[in-house]
């Protein structure tokens, strides 16, 4: 008994070991669907992980479930390519990255990583300002406080009244409209730091400012309010509105207007208008200012 036991160990000894199984030998398939079932930021993560995990994140259906449904859209009307000529995983990243300007430039989308919502940013220079161009009243200051890196700013008026419009398919959900305005025109300081110049803030105080928002679909929104705490950029809420349908693209009007003539208004920047999934204006205001 003990000859036999000790002749079946020695035959195993000898016998070749098993071969060793890693991370490379699970199918690529199987790790494709592991991978379609987590958020982008992981799948990236484990992408560096190894070549089979870098191999399988490349499969299409593992990003498509991340795009927004109007993706197609997107990429034709903000990328300017075909959505056939691009993989999902490009479509992703390029959605994702900023900026992804278009409108020459004027116009901005983008994909939050985490939420998946989609969001627009408007820069002054596509919308309609009484006077723009008229440098007694208005200037265009160079800034990195802009994502635009340029701004408007309004030395004296009578008259305020800026406007903006557009059509656009956004995805089905809530969104917020504001207005990024700042009372007081920044300045670089000493050593870099950077002082505002409130010189010219007048006129604001005495009455309110109206925000206005419609939407083809006929909603409709309009309230009033000082503008407050010179010196910072602040978010002024415009109005609220709904998408319900996909495939119909939504036109939208916005404004702000002080049309009171008998005083004179000035020492306003006005940045950029931005249209936001509801559930994240607070993160939107958080990363103020964003060059």
């Amino acid at each position: 008994m003990g000859a036999a036991l000790s002749g079946s160990y020695r035959e195993n000894e000898s016998a070749p070991p098993w071969p060793r199984t890693g991370l490379d030998d699970v199918p690529e398939s199987c790790l494709s669907v592991i991978l379609g079932s987590l958020d982008p930021p992981d799948i990236c993560r484990l992408a560096g992980v190894s070549r089979s995990f870098r191999d399988a994140s490349s499969a299409d259906f593992v990003w498509e479930s991340k795009l927004p449904c109007n993706y197609k859209y997107l990429v034709r009307e903000v990328l300017g390519e075909d959505p056939e000529g691009m993989t999902k995983r490009e479509i992703y990243a390029r959605l994702c990255r900023r900026p992804n300007r278009f409108d020459g430039g004027t116009k901005e989308v983008w994909v939050d990583k985490v939420s998946g919502g989609m969001s627009l940013c408007i820069s002054f220079k596509a919308l309609k300002i009484t006077g723009i161009d008229d440098r007694r009243y208005w200037n265009h200051i160079r800034t990195d406080e802009s994502r635009f890196n340029t701004v408007a700013y309004l030395q004296q008026i009578w008259w305020v009244e800026v406007v903006g419009e557009m059509e656009f398919q956004f995805l089905p959900g809530y969104y917020t409209v504001f207005f990024r305005l700042r009372l007081g025109k920044a300045s670089q300081g000493l050593f870099g730091w950077k002082a505002s110049d409130l010189e010219q803030v007048h006129g604001w105080d005495i009455k309110p400012v109206r925000f206005q928002l419609s939407t083809s679909t006929g909603q409709r929104s309009s309230s009033e309010c000082y503008l407050y705490d010179p010196g910072n950029w602040v978010c002024y809420h415009v109005g609220d509105f709904h998408v319900d349908d996909l495939d119909m693209p939504v036109k939208f009007k916005f404004s702000m207007v002080q049309i009171d003539c008998t005083h004179t208004k000035g020492g306003l920047c006005v940045d950029s208008v931005i249209i936001c999934p509801t559930t994240e204006i607070n993160r939107h205001k958080s990363r103020m200012p964003m060059p």
